[in-house]
């Protein structure tokens, strides 16, 4: 198991990593269902926290795997086994969700990730038995790192209820502190182009379930209740939100940022803003239909807000991330921001809050293109 090389040229995603990233979607998209029962239900508070908790801990195995597979993807045959050893675990997490969230009860959850993250310290210690130095310490680092944290996972089943998801916080620190332990002294052979590549199909496969998500939602409500009226709005608008994202997500090109560790972690760190808040507008978008049709025991702004909460915290997001550091003059740089404060303003729009929202997302859009079209033909020669 060999170092990938770091300027290796049309370094692209494999047909595996595409099939990861479509199973790990299955326990996405069950993190979105459980999300839509508990805020239609009223419990917003306990529905938010289990599926930041459920999120997570998709996103960190998704996390892990990808940036290995950057540095040492060697495509053969003990590879390929290891891997599909972790879609296996990441498909038993997906069956442990629904416990997890309505009965805090996360031993299924905890026995997928232990399955994932036995085959991906193997690959470590595959990969650090091929190295030498600096480099070998790191893949040991991250072996021991990884298995410490899983060690905790185990015990923290048998930690009282109470105490569970307090302490679940303690483990989420340890397991974000191993990358920053493992890498200080030697950076992992990481591909930049191929890094970007990774997020941005991920960031697409969210979108589409989110897209489905919403879909089926409309869909139902309209054979269940012929609201025609009240859900073309909601459709309209879910529509231009998704499409606004996807144009702001790939507006700049990312891979000119990752060009360090520095920059590279808290890029791929924030990232699961980017990836949660995405899925998330599509339990939204559900959660306003069934209002829409009588369904949800919330109140107009609270159907509103599971959607322009989560939009805001996508625009502003990436924003954050990779966006901004590529705008140039503060009316650049203000759009995306702006538009999250006018999204979260229409959450008070009564029923037209998510049309309204759509509208900003797509006008952000609009308005980013014309400045960058004017910057663009200022800095030509005349």
């Amino acid at each position: 198991m060999l170092p990938r090389r770091t300027d290796e040229p049309h370094r692209a995603a494999t047909p595996l990593e595409l099939f990861f990233d479509l199973c790990f979607v299955v326990a996405v998209a069950q993190a979105g269902v459980q999300l839509v029962h508990s805020v239609a239900e009223g419990h917003i508070a306990q529905g938010v926290a289990g599926y930041g908790f459920v999120f997570f801990g998709v996103w960190w195995a998704w996390m892990n795997f990808t940036w290995f597979a950057s540095a040492y993807d060697c495509d053969d045959v003990p590879y390929r086994i290891a891997t599909l050893v972790q879609i296996a675990g990441v498909l038993v997490y997906a069956a442990g969700v629904p416990r997890a969230f309505d009965a805090n009860d996360w031993s299924i959850a905890v026995a997928g990730y232990l399955i994932m993250r036995l085959a991906l310290t193997t690959q470590w210690l595959r990969a650090a038995a091929s190295e030498s130095g600096e480099a070998r310490r790191t893949a040991l680092r991250y072996a021991g790192g990884i298995a410490l944290c899983q060690l905790a996972w185990v015990a923290l089943l048998f930690a009282p209820d109470d105490t569970k998801r307090w302490l679940f916080l303690v483990v989420i620190a340890g397991e974000l502190a191993v990358p920053l332990f493992a890498e200080f002294r030697h950076r992992t052979p990481w591909h930049p182009h191929h890094i970007a590549e990774r997020y941005g199909l991920f960031t697409l496969i969210v979108l589409g379930e989110t897209m489905s998500a919403s879909t089926i939602a409309v869909q139902s409500a309209l054979d269940e209740h012929q609201a025609v009226a009240e859900l073309l709005p909601l459709a309209a608008g879910g529509l231009l939100i998704i499409f606004s994202a996807w144009w702001i997500y790939f507006a700049v090109p990312e891979h000119e940022h990752l060009t360090s560790n520095r920059r590279a972690i808290p890029w791929g760190y924030g990232h699961v803003l980017v990836f949660g808040s995405a899925a998330a507008i599509g339990a939204g978008m559900e959660v306003a239909v069934e209002h829409a049709v009588g369904q949800a025991r919330v109140s107009d702004a609270a159907a509103a807000a599971s959607v322009t909460v989560p939009t805001a915290v996508f625009l502003l997001t990436v924003w954050l991330l990779h966006s901004r550091h590529f705008k140039r003059g503060a009316a650049q740089q203000s759009v995306l921001p702006l538009a999250a404060a006018a999204v979260l303003g229409c959450t008070f729009g009564g029923d037209w809050a998510v049309p309204a929202a759509g509208l900003v997302a797509a006008g952000a859009v609009a308005v980013g293109v014309v400045l960058s079209e004017r910057t663009r033909g200022a800095a030509l020669p005349t």
